[in-house]
């Protein structure tokens, strides 16, 4: 959900709410607000530019899950670079109801809103029933131990396209992340407190 990470100051625009800027493709400039709860933070602008110059050969025309979707700066950006499909999910019903007025007001109907708890939902998903993504965001709340639960489920209930990329960020504090055997480390970088890592999904 994109928590707790040092940042270049965000633009607010009145009582508890901020905003986020797209920064490539279709909705190029466009600016989003979000709620504005404590800890929670868009992936910053430099570290999006350069996660979405990783996927450049991934997102157009791919099926994207955006989990702990939070502001929904990396769903969004997505979308704006020709993903044709984003299932975004959070728990907090503020931030639900946000993304729901940003969809409205990109006009798209290629995004899904899902509420509720990522792991719960991951563990409830039938291997055999469900569509398949091809680009994942993983961004949960730092310190919780979520990541690698999460890493699992996604294999474990057949979530994943044959060749997925799945993106995590961790806090930096956090130097092994045990991931599925057959996911192998495409790209890795840090930003300040921030570790960000790219993983390809290969055949089992």
């Amino acid at each position: 959900m994109a928590r707790r990470r040092p940042e270049r100051p965000t633009q607010k625009v009145g009582a508890g709410k901020q905003q986020l800027r797209i920064i490539g493709g279709e909705w190029r400039g466009r600016k989003l607000n979000f709620p504005a709860i404590e800890g929670l933070r868009p992936t910053p602008d430099r570290v999006r530019e350069t996660l979405f110059n990783w996927l450049a050969a991934y997102v157009p025309g791919g099926r994207c899950l955006d989990l702990f979707s939070g502001s929904g700066a990396l769903g969004f950006e997505a979308l704006s670079r020709g993903a044709i499909h984003a299932t975004m999910m959070d728990n907090s019903a503020e931030v639900i109801y946000q993304l729901r007025q940003n969809i409205q007001a990109l006009k798209t109907q290629n995004a899904e809103l899902i509420s509720g708890s990522a792991l719960e939902w991951l563990e409830t998903r039938s291997s055999d029933l469900e569509g398949r993504y091809d680009v994942v965001f993983l961004d949960p709340p730092f310190h919780k131990g979520m990541t690698e639960p999460c890493c699992e489920l996604l294999e474990a209930k057949n979530l994943l396209a044959a060749h997925a990329m799945i993106y995590v960020e961790t806090e930096s504090e956090l130097s092994g992340l045990n991931v599925p055997s057959n996911w192998s480390l495409y790209r890795e970088k840090k930003a300040g407190q921030v570790t960000y890592r790219l993983y390809e999904r290969g055949n089992k």
